[in-house]
Formats: C-alpha cells, structure tokens, sequence
C-alpha cells in the first residue's frame, strides 16, 4: 500500500510570493479540504500570525488545528518546529510544551541545534514526529553548494539520537537531487517510514523517485510552484492532482524493496 501524498500548503513562502499561496487561516482551511479532495492523505502547514510571521505560540497553533480539523479534513495535520518560527531551542521546547492544542505530527529538523530534545518532548506529549534530514551538496544547512558534507551531519545527529518509539518516528529526507544512490544508503536506516521531498526545480523528480522506491512524498506551493510540464500551478489541489498521476504512473514494481523498509 502507497504511503500517504502529504501537501506543503505555504512553506516559509510570504504573501510577495503569489497569491496562489494560501495564508490566512481561512484560506488555509480552504486549501486543505480542496488538497485532501485531490488526493493528499497528510496536510503540512506552517501556521502564522495575523501579519504573517510564522509562529508557534499556542495562541495561533490552536485556532488553526482546530479550524482544520473543525472543517472535515479528516487527514493527519502536521506541523514544523523550527527555527523559522521560533530561532531559540530553548524558546521552541517553552512553546511546544505549552501547546494546548496538538498536531498529529511536528517536523524537526536535525541541521537545528536542540533537535533531539526537541523531538523528545513532542514525543512525550503524544506527537509524532518528523525527522528532517538533507541529503547531497549544499540542502538545507550553512554549507555551500559543493560541499561533499551537506547534510551529513544531520543525518549522523538522527542515527545517534536513541529514539524511544521508532514507531512514532518517520525520516523526512530533502535531496538535492533526484539521486538513487542517496536513497540506496537509505536501507541501513532504523526500522522507521521514510518520505522524500524536494524543493522548486527538484520537486517533481524527487516526487518520482519516491514513487520508484515506494517512498512517501511530498507536493505543494510550500516546496514549489509549478507543474511537471511547467506552467504555473493555481493551487495546491491541482500539484496534489498531478502528482497523483506522476505517482501512478511512476509507481513502484511489485515486490521491489522500499526506502526504510526490511
């Protein structure tokens, strides 16, 4: 059984960045139920105060989890726990563990310091949680592109933290590029689900190789705003619609060893 198609609703994307992209609450509610209508299983949102600033106080995670929920989603929320809305580690465990409100998961990324605490205390209180991890030269870290060592050393920091419950753990990896052998190196990993995704021009070839390998992925305006064929995508629902198709139609063989799996 395919992994479940999750959606970036916004991203850290602003307002100046199309106005495709959803950011109000409303907007967002909206977006949702039309991605989940298209065929997203999982919905990613990256919640925000009324002037747009991303945020993880209780005060704007709450409301939103329950306008989401409260309109018939019906699919697991997830929510980011990173420096984009909250820069101090210190600050980001004070607001996850004052929320009154929970997320079915919260993403944490191992390239922040504090992550493993972090993702210790979503776990205490009932929250799964996302690894994010990069993968290849120059993602999702301080390195330059060209550096051989991107985006190893948060994928070392995942591998050493002692995960109580690998059940509740999924490793989310960003590649670079839509490489085989990166997600061949994959297969050594803990017992734990793994969903691939990649931003702007290496969004939909990463979509593809998750398919490949029977991966979970990822589509949305948060990671990217046009369609295979390059024109400019409307809405989430419609990249969630065409990936479905690039999904199908790049499927993995029967049998065939998957991402994580053993």
């Amino acid at each position: 059984m395919r992994p479940p198609l999750q959606v970036s609703l916004n991203g850290s994307r602003g307002a100046a960045e199309g106005a495709a992209v959803p950011m109000s609450p409303e907007d967002l509610v909206e977006a949702a139920l039309a991605a989940v209508a298209a065929g997203a299983g999982e919905v990613l949102v990256h919640p925000r105060t009324p002037c747009g600033r991303e945020s993880l106080s209780p005060r704007v995670v709450g409301p939103l989890l329950e306008a989401l929920r409260g309109a018939g989603t019906g699919v697991p929320v997830v929510v980011p726990a990173g420096v984009g809305a909250e820069p101090d580690p210190a600050g980001r465990l004070e607001r996850v563990r004052s929320w009154g409100v929970l997320p079915d998961r919260a993403a944490v990324h191992f390239g922040e310091p504090g992550a493993e605490e972090l993702a210790q205390a979503l776990l205490d209180r009932g929250v799964a949680v996302d690894a994010v991890v990069p993968l290849g030269s120059g993602v999702g870290g301080p390195q330059t592109a060209g550096d051989e060592t991107a985006g190893v050393e948060p994928l070392v920091r995942f591998l050493a933290w002692p995960a109580p419950d690998h059940g509740r753990v999924r490793l989310v990896a960003e590649p670079a590029a839509a490489d085989p052998a990166l997600v061949a190196g994959l297969r050594w990993l803990p017992p734990v689900p793994v969903l691939l995704f990649g931003r702007e021009a290496a969004a939909w070839p990463v979509l593809r190789l998750a398919a490949r390998c029977g991966a979970g992925a990822r589509i949305g305006l948060g990671d990217v705003r046009h369609l295979p064929d390059g024109r400019p995508a409307r809405s989430n629902a419609e990249l969630v619609a065409a990936a479905v198709a690039e999904l199908a139609a790049t499927a993995a063989p029967a049998g065939a060893a998957t991402a994580g799996s053993r």
